[in-house]
């Protein structure tokens, strides 16, 4: 089994490049949302605390299993603590056999902002030239980064109450993005942009966007709004837009949508990327893409992983399970430990 470490994914990145990584993610999450029908899917297995949630996601086709171990902790960083961190494992079907453990921090946040750039190539208006992000977290520059390779973004406009992460973001974006800008309020970043993205971890009933702020025609990744009790969009806002979702029975849980059951979905993501059901039809309409991040995505993204590493010899082999002469004698291959030698 390979095992694939922090330093072996900031490896990979590295010698793929950012912007070429995002775009062959683009293109495995593509693939795999348009044979959707293939996957046994389910919801995420979820278990909640005061302070936190810790979930596991599992995913699988006929021929690999994937399932990824991850937090949402919003507390953490006052700690010192990532407020999300992962694992994940790819396994083969036929024999059962974990083929790659992997870090997934990183993965996580490249596949989420992979799946944002996904929602806007169908739904954002082909002239997205203004993004507004609200929250400047440890996802922000990844969003902006995925974002940019389908939309000719010219400016991002940017707001979060913690001062220092504006900083942090704006470091290290202003290679990137000449013209970023820092606003002092929600409503001043969105104003008049055509691709908003919220992206705050309180977890509570927020009212980051409402319907006056929000100009006709934009397009909004709604990533934030992810367990029960945490959205960030006014209820009435989703009254005005076609909303799309990534798997109901997990959305309607988590996500915007839980604050207005009535609320009606246009569509799950992989039926715009098939045809069954139109994307952005007009650039006036607005259009929501109601994401709290799916299963199907990590197996993705493990499957792209999986196959770079092996290409190009990153990662290591460890050995997590039994190489047994005699499968069937298990215990024997325990107890029987070679002896040193006197």
């Amino acid at each position: 089994m390979r095992l694939i470490t922090t330093t072996d994914m900031r490896q990979l990145v590295h010698r793929v490049g950012l912007d070429e990584f995002n775009a062959r993610l683009l293109k495995v999450l593509d693939e795999d949302f348009s044979r959707w029908e293939q996957f046994q899917l389910s919801p995420r297995h979820a278990t909640h605390y005061p302070h936190g949630v810790i979930e596991l996601m599992p995913c699988a086709d006929d021929d690999l299993y994937a399932f990824k171990y991850v937090n949402g902790h919003p507390g953490n960083p006052q700690q010192g603590k990532l407020c999300v961190v992962a694992l994940g494992m790819l396994a083969d079907v036929a024999t059962g056999y974990p083929l790659m453990l992997c870090e997934m921090t990183w993965l996580t946040a490249l596949r989420t902002a992979a799946t944002a750039a996904l929602g806007a190539r169908y739904l954002a208006r082909k002239e997205s030239h203004l993004l507004a992000i609200i929250g400047t977290g440890a996802q922000s520059e990844f969003q902006v980064s995925a974002l940019a390779g389908v939309c000719d973004i010219h400016t991002v406009r940017y707001y979060d109450p913690d001062a220092k992460a504006m900083v942090k973001f704006a470091n290290n974006l202003k290679e990137r993005f000449p013209r970023l800008m820092a606003c002092k309020s929600a409503a001043e970043a969105v104003e008049g942009a055509s691709l908003i993205v919220t992206a705050t971890a309180a977890k509570r009933h927020n009212r980051i966007l409402t319907r006056e702020m929000v100009s006709p025609g934009a397009h909004i990744h709604a990533l934030g709004g992810d367990c029960p009790g945490k959205t960030e969009l006014e209820p009435a806002l989703l009254d005005h837009a076609k909303i799309v979702v990534e798997y109901r029975p997990q959305s309607q849980v988590e996500g915007e949508i839980q604050n207005r059951p009535e609320a009606e979905i246009h569509a799950e993501l992989w039926e715009i990327i098939t045809g069954r059901r139109p994307g952005r039809e007009s650039d006036e309409e607005l259009t929501i893409f109601d994401s709290v991040g799916f299963a199907l995505e990590d197996y993705s993204a493990l499957r792209l992983v999986n196959a770079l590493t092996e290409e190009m010899g990153i990662g290591q082999e460890t050995s997590l399970i039994p190489e047994l002469d005699d499968p069937k004698n298990l215990f024997g291959a325990l107890v029987n430990y070679p002896k040193k030698s006197s």
